[in-house]
């Protein structure tokens, strides 16, 4: 496939999913610094209600949830026009659960403790917004939304960023180290609604899942880290006391 070809699909697909939302994410952070009041003082929430109105709450979620999704069927299908399986080509399949179960655990413990002394020390400077992950109301499917959120947010960004973005970014010729600052400045960008130690957190994330990829060629023990990241992240401020959150 023609170079100028792929790369306007990369460019589409980043449009229509993860790169769209790094650019409404620099938005964002320029409203927070323009407005009144430290960006520390101001608040940047997910998993919000949409509904006041339980059932209909819950139907949004779930949509939400579907939709944002489509832009990973979207990408598994341009990768389905290279020779090969995309799903052997991404490593998102299951035929090393075990494996992929343990080594996903393992990304998750190494990311998880150093990011939650970078969120406490970002928070010590004043360059993170006050971040609240989990704003639905004491009903009985908040949790479940909450860890299929986690799921979504997972497939959706290893998918996209590191599988899909690294193969084309691979095929186009763009040496190892560029690929690696393009993914991670994009996991870092879209973070950028919560502040700065969220970016920097998150492109370090970035890089690390990047060279996961690239030594194995497997997405799915990183989606199992992120899963269990945002699972632990959101049903704990859910369902532990909100005094134990207020260095976020």
């Amino acid at each position: 496939m023609a170079r100028r070809v792929l790369g306007t699909e990369t460019l589409l697909v980043l449009g229509l999913s993860l790169g769209q939302s790094a650019v409404y994410a620099l938005v964002s952070i320029i409203a927070k610094l323009t407005a009144d009041g430290p960006l520390s003082k101001q608040t940047a929430a997910l998993n919000t209600s949409h509904s006041a109105r339980p059932w209909l709450d819950l139907t949004y979620q779930l949509l939400g949830i579907v939709f944002a999704l489509l832009p990973v069927l979207l990408a598994v299908h341009l990768l389905a026009r290279d020779p090969g399986d995309p799903g052997r080509t991404l490593g998102v399949d299951l035929r090393r659960p075990g494996s992929d179960l343990a080594r996903g655990a393992g990304l998750a413990a190494l990311i998880g403790l150093p990011g939650l002394a970078l969120f406490w020390a970002a928070a010590q400077l004043g360059v993170n917004a006050t971040l609240v992950p989990a704003g639905l109301p004491d009903v009985w499917w908040a949790v479940p939304v909450l860890i299929l959120a986690a799921a979504q947010n997972a497939v959706l960004e290893e998918v996209i960023v590191v599988g899909y973005l690294v193969t084309r970014l691979r095929q186009l010729q763009w040496r190892v180290g560029a690929v690696l600052a393009a993914s991670a400045v994009l996991r870092g960008s879209y973070h950028l609604y919560q502040g700065f130690g969220a970016f920097v957190g998150n492109a370090v994330m970035g890089v690390v899942f990047g060279l996961f990829y690239l030594r194995t060629k497997r997405v799915m023990p990183l989606i199992v880290a992120h899963t269990l990241l945002d699972v632990v992240a959101f049903v704990g401020y859910a369902l532990l006391p909100e005094a134990w959150f207020s260095w976020l």
